[in-house]
């Protein structure tokens, strides 16, 4: 028998809540049992095991950075919606740390093809469109955006730019100046 309100979108929530109390890596059947003061049995009913609810919070991170994008870049172009849509990122990754974890989950491919990361790859490529980049161009664009957005938040969060000047805002501006006139002028082959 399942436990009175316990239902498969509850536990994820929680547990996407604890990632980011305690870090994705700490997020376990166990420590979600404890926040609902049942058995980790009590849990079987609505997740496998651990995996399982790792999964479903990185289902639960893409899903609201997608949101989240979409809304910011309704009416961008151009180095506006590159700011908008890295902005995004940034702004997540410092609000829901554990979250923004999850979200660099590693899913299988039938789960990852239908999850929110498909929405975020045709968000980023219509941000590239707008800098008239083709294949295989607009690939290796993706790829430098994504390094670089999070590469810098991961740093970020970290304390990585916390010691020295200028500060990491002056740098996080300066670096979209700087991939938005890379983007307008994407080298040859």
């Amino acid at each position: 028998m399942t436990r009175a309100g316990l239902t498969t979108e509850r536990l994820v929530r929680a547990g996407a809540e604890l990632a980011d109390e305690v870090g994705f890596d700490q997020v376990t059947l166990s420590a979600l049992a404890r926040r609902f003061d049942v058995k980790v049995a009590s849990l079987y009913s609505h997740l496998k095991n651990s995996q399982d609810l790792r999964t479903g919070i990185a289902l639960l991170a893409l899903e609201e950075l997608a949101d989240r994008a979409a809304d910011a870049l309704a009416g961008r172009s151009g180095k506006d919606a590159l700011t908008a849509f890295a902005n995004v990122y940034r702004d997540y990754a410092r609000e829901h740390p554990g979250r923004y974890a999850a979200a660099r989950l590693r899913l299988d491919p039938e789960t990852a093809a239908a999850g929110a990361g498909v929405r975020h790859a045709r968000m980023t490529r219509a941000i590239l469109r707008g800098y008239d980049l083709t294949e295989p161009d607009q690939t290796h664009a993706v790829r430098m955006l994504g390094s670089v957005f999070h590469g810098y938040v991961s740093l970020e969060l970290s304390g990585g730019f916390s010691h020295s000047e200028p500060d990491s805002e002056e740098t996080w501006s300066r670096i979209l100046d700087a991939l938005d006139a890379l983007l307008r002028n994407w080298p040859a082959r």
